[in-house]
C-alpha cells in the first residue's frame, strides 16, 4: 500500500544568504532524492521558497505568504500546516528542522541536527535560542521517530531530552557528486579568475562564534614570518568562505587587532555550485569548529582531494575519520603546528588527500534518502 508523507521544508531557501548553508543543503538534497529513491510512496513538500521547482514525482505545496520571518513560519507550522496534512491526507510527517506542530492529524518524524541552542547559546539570538529549547524537546517526545544526523548529536539528545536511544535514528548526511577532484587547468582558470595565489589556507562556513574563527585567525598569525615558529609560510593567505551570521563583528575585530587586513581574505556567501572550484584550488581545508551536528565542510572538503585540519570536537572524529588531523579546538598553539605540519610535508598532504577521497565515497545522498525511508517505515510500521 502506498504511503502519502508531508515533507516540511519552509526553512529552504534558494537565496545566497548564510540561510544557503547546512540544513538548507539538507532539506534541498532530500526533496530531490527521496521520490528517486522510493517511487513506491507519495511526497508532498509544504514549503515558501517559490524558486524551487522540481520535474521529479514530489507534489509542491506553497504557502499563501511568505514564510521567510521566523515568527511568521512558526504560526503556519503550528495552526496552520494541521488543516494542510488534513487536507492532503498525509499519513506521515517528516518535520525537517527541529519542530512538528503541537496538534497534527497524522505521527510525525523530526530531524533534530544539533542541540548548539542548549549547548553554546551564547551563539543564538534570544528569540530563536528560546524557541529552539522549548520547542525541540516537545517535538522529539511527540514525534514517533527522530532523526539525528551524528551518533554526537544523538548522543546529546538522549542526555538533555531524557529520550530512549531506541527512538533517535542515526542517519548521516550525504556529498553531492559535484564535489570531486577537478581537472587542474579549470581549477588555474578559476584561481587566475579569482586572484587566487598558488597556495591558501581554506576555511567554508557561516562566520558565526561557534565556529571558531577567532582561535583559527590567532593560529594563522603565528605562521607569519615575525612568529615563534621556525617555518614562515607567509605570504600565504587565510580564505574563509562564508556569509555574515551572527554576532560575526569579533572575526574581523580579531583580524585588524592582529594586523592581517591583507592575508587574510573574505570573499563572502559563495554559490553552492562554485563551492567545489574553492576546495580544489586550496592547499589545505581548516575547521576548528566548536560544536557541529555532522559538519558538511571537511567532508566535501575529503571528497576534492584536500587534505584536511579539524577540530576534535562533537560530530567531527565521525566525519573525518583517520583521513584528516584531530586538533582541540581551544589549542591555538597545537592548530599552527598542524596547519605547519601539514603545510610543510606533500607527502603528507598526499596521504590524506588519498584517504579523503576514499572515506568521502562512502556518504550520499542517496544513501541518506534510503535510510530516511526506512525510519518512515518504521515509525509507521515497525519497520515492515
Amino acid at each position: 500500500m502506498s504511503l502519502h508523507i508531508g515533507l516540511n521544508a519552509h526553512l529552504l531557501s534558494m537565496g545566497e544568504s548564510y540561510r544557503g548553508a547546512g540544513i538548507n543543503r539538507y532539506i534541498y538534497n532530500l526533496l530531490i532524492t527521496l521520490p528517486v529513491v522510493d517511487p513506491n510512496n507519495r511526497y508532498t513538500a509544504f514549503l515558501g521558497e517559490r524558486r524551487f521547482s522540481t520535474n521529479l514525482a514530489l507534489s509542491l505545496r506553497f504557502s499563501r505568504i511568505s514564510t521567510v520571518r521566523p515568527e511568521v513560519r512558526i504560526l503556519w507550522e503550528q495552526f496552520v500546516q494541521p488543516f494542510a496534512l488534513r487536507k492532503e491526507e498525509v499519513d506521515l510527517l517528516h518535520s525537517m528542522a527541529f519542530v512538528t506542530p503541537l496538534v497534527s492529524p497524522c505521527p510525525s518524524v523530526v530531524t533534530i541536527y544539533d542541540l548548539s541552542f542548549a549547548l553554546f547559546p551564547e551563539g543564538l539570538k534570544r528569540n530563536k535560542r528560546l524557541y529552539l529549547s522549548l520547542f525541540t524537546p516537545i517535538s522529539a517526545r511527540r514525534a514517533r521517530l527522530v532523526i539525528a544526523i551524528s551518533e554526537s548529536t544523538k548522543r546529546d539528545i538522549v542526555r538533555l531530552f531524557g529520550i530512549t536511544p531506541e527512538k533517535v535514528e542515526v542517519v548521516y548526511l550525504g556529498i553531492h557528486k559535484n564535489f570531486r577532484p577537478l581537472p587542474e587547468g579549470e581549477v588555474e582558470a578559476f584561481r587566475k579568475k579569482r586572484g587566487l595565489p598558488e597556495r591558501f589556507i581554506l576555511f567554508v562556513g557561516t562566520i558565526e562564534p561557534r565556529k571558531n574563527l577567532t582561535r583559527l585567525i590567532e593560529a594563522f598569525s603565528l605562521l607569519s614570518p615575525l612568529s615563534p615558529l621556525p617555518f614562515p609560510f607567509s605570504p600565504l593567505p587565510l580564505v574563509i568562505v562564508g556569509a555574515k551570521g551572527w554576532l560575526y563583528e569579533e572575526v574581523f575585530a580579531k583580524v585588524e587587532e592582529l594586523g592581517l587586513e591583507r592575508e587574510v581574505i573574505f570573499p563572502g556567501y559563495i554559490p553552492w555550485g562554485e563551492l567545489p572550484l574553492w576546495y580544489n584550488a586550496a592547499t589545505i581545508f581548516v575547521y576548528p569548529s566548536l560544536y557541529e551536528g555532522f559538519g558538511l565542510p571537511p567532508l566535501e572538503a575529503m571528497a576534492c582531494g584536500t587534505p584536511v585540519i579539524a577540530s576534535n570536537a562533537s560530530s567531527l572524529p565521525e566525519v573525518v575519520g583517520d583521513a584528516g588531523i584531530l586538533v582541540s579546538p581551544g589549542d591555538v598553539d597545537g592548530l599552527a603546528e598542524a596547519m605547519k605540519l601539514l603545510l610543510s610535508d606533500e607527502t603528507l598532504r598526499e596521504d590524506l588527500s588519498r584517504r579523503g577521497l576514499r572515506r568521502a565515497k562512502g556518504f550520499s545522498w542517496e544513501k541518506t534518502a534510503e535510510k530516511t525511508v526506512q525510519v518512515y517505515l518504521r515509525a509507521l510500521h515497525g519497520g515492515s
